[in-house]
């Protein structure tokens, strides 16, 4: 069969076209990716290859540009043709939701994956392993999926006519929009219009997943992240609205908040993630909320567990605790809430429900900076950058590394040293190789890989101590539960 019939049976396969459609939807490929080429032979049947191959047949033709910008683009409009218009897509989502949410769910995931928005076999490149810690397994991640920048594209996006539309790549105004050099290609992006309270939100799945289900909750208004009473209410609202997945925000301040401050929107999905896992060092109960049951999760970072039936108080207590917070200065402990006005404390908070009781995590955030660490206080210091030098935003704060691409062959180097082998270790390495080296001489090839990778791990564990504004030390739980007492405990 031909490579322009065989997609069309394909996409008359998985959409709502019929065999009625067939010549339509063969002119309009064809108005696409030209004329020439489309009839050559194949014996591939799945959808996204067949998308690729009429991709490459545009390039050839004319019609599309050889960056791969330019070839997402069109590539994202031949997926549009299996991907139901928006008013469709939300009519079945919630029709099917009155009967089945889990089914809802499932079937736009699906869809995600289907039409190629999730970037399924990119997210395959990834390097994923877990390493032990003493707070549990951490799980750690090398990112690969997203594709480095060509330099042409850098150049030919200078040359591109600036433009606030959309205004950012989490805006409702993404939905459809073509794409270009400088903007990510969304001719096959759809999102479910839900409602958090009185505000119209949105749910759409990430492009690139870095957890099972990884999804994006958003305000459909463009206004800046802020964490408030009504963070916690909405979070909570939506590990109601969708089983068995989490709900998290990052925080709203510089250096501990997310790569995207100036959009409100949280992050979820279906993972279970280090920190979940993890016990109460200590439980206690504040007072006057004696339904709340409340401890110090033992973890790297410093994390208040909230957990019960009622959703109100829960939402009470994490509010009276982010007031508490705000405000809180500890020069014993180095906590600093303000500096001159400028703020620096916030919370990451996370939402789960779990055999009907409602969980809220509130991890304690801390921007402030110092002459010994002008990146942060509570950030990455200086000797463990090597591996993460960048914010420590929701996903990390869980007990999820993810780590740069540049690690997959520097990671190689580093093997080779410990190997003996010639090799060209990266200078901000060689502290790190020779630790490694010294703790383990008798390291072999068949086990180098191993060493190394637990060493990620350790590093990443060192990577949320600095993170952590009280230490699991004995003062730095001393200095913790001063913080709880002044919130007020029974």
């Amino acid at each position: 069969m031909t490579v322009l019939d065989q997609f069309v049976e394909t996409v008359i396969a998985n959409s709502d076209y019929t065999e009625l459609d067939a010549i339509y939807l063969k002119n309009r490929i064809m108005a696409l990716v030209g004329e020439e080429q489309v009839n050559e032979e194949t014996d591939e049947t799945s959808l996204i290859p067949l998308k690729n191959r009429l991709v490459d047949i545009a390039v050839k033709n004319g019609k599309c540009g050889p960056l791969q910008e330019e070839k997402n683009c069109l590539g994202a409009e031949l997926m549009s043709f299996i991907t139901p218009i928006p008013s469709v897509l939300n009519q079945r989502f919630w029709q099917t939701y009155k009967k089945s949410p889990e089914k809802a769910i499932a079937d736009f995931y699906e869809l995600s994956k289907k039409n190629d928005y999730i970037k399924v076999d990119a997210i395959a490149k990834n390097i994923a392993f877990k390493t032990p810690s003493k707070y549990g397994d951490m799980q750690i991640t090398i990112n690969l999926s997203k594709p480095e920048k060509d330099p042409k594209a850098i150049a030919a996006a200078k040359l591109v006519k600036a433009s606030e539309y959309p205004k950012c790549q989490l805006c409702m105004e993404n939905e459809g929009y073509q794409g270009r050099i400088n903007h990510p290609d969304r001719a096959n992006h759809r999102i479910i219009r839900m409602k958090l309270g009185e505000e119209n939100w949105g749910f759409q799945y990430s492009p690139y997943a870095y957890f099972n289900e990884h999804c994006i909750f958003l305000n459909t208004e463009h206004v800046p992240m802020v964490i408030s009473r009504q963070t916690f209410e909405q979070l909570l609202d939506i590990v109601d609205i969708f089983p068995g997945y989490f709900a998290g925000s990052n925080s709203d301040l510089p250096i501990v908040g997310g790569s995207i401050l100036t959009h409100n929107h949280y992050q979820g999905g279906c993972h279970t993630f280090p920190m979940e896992m993890a016990e109460l060092t200590e439980r206690f109960t504040f007072k006057g909320f004696e339904t709340v049951a409340a401890g110090i999760v033992n973890w790297p970072m410093s994390v208040i567990r909230l957990k019960s039936f009622d959703k109100t108080r829960l939402v009470e207590l994490a509010e009276r605790i982010r007031l508490a917070w705000r405000d809180y200065s500890d020069t014993e402990a180095d906590i600093i809430a303000y500096t001159d006005e400028v703020p620096h404390h916030t919370v990451t908070p996370i939402a789960r429900k779990r055999d009907g009781k409602f969980e809220l995590d509130l991890v304690l955030r801390d921007n402030h900076t110092s002459a010994e660490h002008p990146d942060g206080v509570y950030h990455p210091h200086k000797d463990v950058q090597h591996i993460k030098r960048e914010n420590i935003g929701l996903i990390e704060v869980m007990g999820l590394a993810i780590l740069p691409p540049r690690l997959k062959d520097e990671l190689k180097e580093v093997e080779k040293y410990l190997l003996g082998h010639e090799n060209d270790v990266a200078d901000y390495h060689l502290d790190w190789a020779n630790q490694i080296k010294d703790t383990h001489p008798e390291v072999k090839a068949e086990t180098v890989t191993g060493v190394v990778q637990d060493a990620v791990g350790a590093t990443f564990t060192r990577v949320l101590e600095d993170a952590g504004v009280y230490k699991m030390t004995a003062e730095g739980q001393t200095a913790f539960r001063r913080f709880i007492a002044s919130v007020g405990v029974e």
